[in-house]
């Protein structure tokens, strides 16, 4: 039989934003519920070494996220292995369905969805991610020291990730299937005067290549577009920059967003435009998109969740 659980705070995801906000609100005696969606962790489960946490100078990913679970769940928060297929914020208590059934209810939910980068869609993209593909460079362009890399990409995140490159590696080759750039003009300007910086015009990534043991990425294999001719640039990494897509699915409906689906909060903190509701990580970060400073928007969350429960219950005497 379908099971009802009712929470004072309701947490949907799982990355250091929602675990953040779960050890919070669970520390304010909120007895906040997580449901860890379909991937718990985030994307954190998805990278092997991370530099640049605080604290550690070297951590696995999903060692790191298996320590914040564990965390959150020893100040008391409850952790589910579930996920929310619909929500409906136009009622009081709220109300989420989730995938096994369960109904959810809350007086006050933190969305931590995150965002997912996009991808090509090459099989040899997908075995080589964590092993030389990246789509965050600030997160792993400091393993690329003296070595080359490539970028593909035509937008402001693209530019900005192969300048960033340059901080490291010697060469940088940006990859564009046209022959102008979508980013801003300064960042153009920048990126062309730039002498470790090698564009590829008019190209298409076919195929990434590599080495089988140990997993490594050697180069990618291009296409040009003018008359279907292919090369084979050598690499040591290869980022992918042609944006990212926030997890807005359950709300683009019911909250204001950005044109670009990324969860709209007031400035300089985490409420949505739906009273009640509270929004943190790359959900609402098309900027940053880093762990640090996603846990940092979960412990706003849980702070303005709680002022706002606060609130809420004093109105009622």
């Amino acid at each position: 039989m379908a099971e009802t659980r009712h929470s004072k705070v309701l947490i949907i995801g799982s990355g250091p934003a929602g675990y953040t906000a779960a050890v919070y609100s669970a520390r304010a005696m909120l007895k906040p519920i997580l449901v860890q969606g379909l991937q718990p962790g985030g994307q954190l489960t998805i990278t092997t070494e991370v530099e640049n946490w605080p604290g550690d100078t070297h951590v696995q990913g999903p060692d790191l996220m298996v320590r914040m679970e564990e965390h959150a769940r020893a100040m008391g928060a409850e952790i589910v292995t579930d996920y929310i297929t619909s929500l409906d914020l136009s009622v009081r208590p709220f109300v989420a369905h989730a995938d096994s059934g369960t109904t959810f209810t809350a007086d006050a939910v933190i969305l931590a969805t995150g965002a997912q980068a996009r991808w090509l869609g090459l099989p040899s993209e997908e075995k080589f991610k964590g092993f030389g593909v990246s789509a965050c460079a600030t997160c792993d362009g400091f393993f690329y020291r003296g070595k080359e890399v490539v970028v593909i990409g035509g937008g402001n995140t693209a530019v900005e990730e192969a300048l960033f490159l340059t901080n490291f590696a010697s060469k940088v080759t940006l990859i564009h299937r046209r022959d102008t750039l979508r980013a801003e003009k300064i960042l153009q300007d920048r990126l062309f005067a730039h002498p470790k910086v090698e564009m590829a015009w008019h190209s298409v990534v076919e195929e990434v290549l590599g080495t089988e043991g140990p997993l490594g990425v050697t180069g990618v294999r291009v296409k040009d577009m003018r008359d279907g001719s292919e090369r084979v640039i050598p690499c040591d990494g290869f980022f992918v920059a042609i944006g990212h897509t926030p997890a807005s699915e359950l709300v683009k409906d019911q909250l204001e967003l950005h044109s670009d689906g990324y969860g709209k909060v007031e400035a300089g903190g985490t409420r949505t435009s739906v009273p009640g509701v509270f929004a943190a990580g790359d959900l609402t970060d098309h900027v940053y998109r880093q762990a640090i400073t996603s846990a940092g928007m979960g412990c706003m969350a849980a702070l303005d969740a709680e002022r706002w429960l606060a609130g809420i219950d004093s109105a009622h005497f």
